[in-house]
C-alpha cells in the first residue's frame, strides 16, 4: 500500500472514453474531488471560441491555479481529466507543468489511462450525463465528427509508452465506470472514504471493509 498524501491523479484518455464518469466514481470512493476538463472549457466557451489564444489562456490559468490552490490545501487531493494526445510534444511539457505544481507543495501524482474502442466511444458520446455537463457536445453530429476526427489526427493512446509513473492503463470497453475505479483506487493506494483497520470483534470474528456496512 502507498502512503496516504494528497494525491493527483491524472486520468486521461480520448473523447467519449468515460473520464468523467469514472472520475465521479473514483470520487465518490476516495472523497477526492472531480475536476474534470470541460468545467474549465464549459466556463471559458461562451465568451471566446474554442483554440483562440484568449481561450487557451484562461482555460490554462483556470486549471494550473485550481490544481495550485489543491496542492497547497488540506484535500486528500484531485481528480483531473485530459484527453493526451501522445503525439503531440507541447502535450507533454503541458502535463509536466501541471505536475510541477503540485509536487512543488509535496504531493504525489499518478496516472491513469483508460482506452475503449471507437465504436464504444461513439455510442458513450450521447450519454445524458455527458450531454448535461458539456453543452458543447450537445451537437451530437458535430461532437461525432470532431471525435472521429481526433482518432485519425493524433495518438491519443500510450500503446504502452508512457512518458512518466506510476501509470495503470485499463480498457474499460466492457467496465462498469465503478469497477474501472475500483481498479484505479486500488492499483494507487487511495484511501477509501468510510474504510477502517480491520477490528476484532466478539467471538474472535473480524470487521473488515465499510464502516458504514
Amino acid at each position: 500500500m502507498i502512503p496516504a498524501s494528497s494525491t493527483l491523479v491524472f486520468l486521461v484518455g480520448p473523447p467519449a472514453v468515460g473520464k468523467m464518469t469514472v472520475g465521479h466514481e473514483i470520487s465518490r470512493l476516495t472523497g477526492m474531488p472531480l475536476f474534470h476538463n470541460h468545467l474549465s472549457i464549459e466556463a471559458v466557451l461562451p465568451v471566446f471560441p474554442f483554440g483562440s489564444p484568449p481561450f487557451s489562456r484562461l482555460v490554462s490559468l483556470i486549471r494550473h491555479e485550481t490544481i495550485r490552490e489543491v496542492a497547497k490545501s488540506d484535500l486528500p487531493g484531485v481528480i483531473f481529466t485530459f484527453v493526451w494526445a501522445f503525439d503531440a510534444v507541447e502535450e507533454q511539457g503541458y502535463v509536466q507543468g501541471l505536475v510541477d505544481l503540485f509536487e512543488a507543495e509535496g504531493g504525489r501524482v499518478v496516472y491513469a489511462e483508460l482506452w475503449a474502442d471507437l465504436e464504444t466511444r461513439l455510442e458513450r458520446n450521447a450519454s445524458p450525463d455527458r450531454l448535461e455537463a458539456k453543452p458543447s457536445k450537445r451537437d451530437l453530429a458535430a461532437s461525432r465528427a470532431r471525435i472521429i476526427a481526433a482518432d485519425q489526427r493524433w495518438r491519443l493512446s500510450s500503446d504502452g509508452d508512457f512518458p512518466f509513473g506510476p501509470h495503470l492503463r485499463i480498457d474499460n470497453s466492457a467496465l462498469s465506470p465503478s469497477e474501472a475505479a475500483d481498479r484505479i483506487v486500488e492499483s494507487f493506494g487511495l484511501p477509501r472514504v468510510g474504510v477502517v483497520e480491520d477490528e476484532e470483534l466478539p467471538g474472535g470474528e473480524e470487521r473488515r471493509g465499510d464502516s458504514g456496512a
